[in-house]
């Protein structure tokens, strides 16, 4: 049976938090708002992913791209932690083992320069045109939008790339934005 975990773009801590997560402002610019780094060896299948926004009024719609830049690197400005990792589906939170720590945690490095996300801007990184894009949208910033693959269709991440959701609006608006993956 393959281990399947969700990630969002902030700290999770517990399984029964007493406040919601933190939302994270987009910014201007494009920013990487969630980073998954697989450990090399490890390949990591997309299940689905989603965002959403705090946006009052619709306005011009902001671009959130789901893409691999295969090894280049976002520098963000907070890693993740091995609670923020956390087991996901029925019966699978007791039986996938947790992640471990480090930029060498297993199945996802763990650090700002790996598997992280953006409280505030951070370093890009300079992405070649040969990024792969597994999902791009324009989303206004009162929607929300979630993307689940068609099963044996789930786009595979390979270990030692980089998979990020990225977003770029005109405004900055708060976001939530979540993968949920299997190793």
């Amino acid at each position: 049976m393959a281990n399947t975990y969700m990630v969002i773009n902030g700290a999770q801590g517990t399984n029964a938090p007493t406040a919601a997560p933190v939302k994270q402002p987009t910014g201007t610019s494009i920013r990487t708002m969630l980073q998954l780094a697989p450990a090399s060896g490890w390949s990591m299948k997309i299940i689905e992913w989603g965002c959403s926004f705090d946006g009052s009024a619709a306005a011009t719609p902001g671009e959130v791209e789901l893409v691999d830049t295969l090894t280049v690197f976002g520098t963000l400005t907070t890693a993740l932690a091995v609670g923020d990792i956390m087991p996901w589906g029925p019966g699978n939170a007791a039986l996938a083992p947790a992640n471990t720590s480090g930029s060498s945690g297993l199945p996802l490095n763990l650090s700002t320069a790996t598997t992280a996300f953006a409280s505030a801007s951070g370093t890009e990184g300079s992405v070649a045109a040969s990024c792969r894009y597994l999902d791009l949208q324009m989303i206004t910033p009162t929607n929300p939008y979630v993307k689940q693959f068609p099963l044996g269709r789930e786009p595979v991440v390979p270990g030692g790339h980089a998979l990020r959701v990225r977003v770029t609006f005109g405004t900055s608006v708060n976001m939530y934005c979540y993968c949920i993956v299997e190793f």
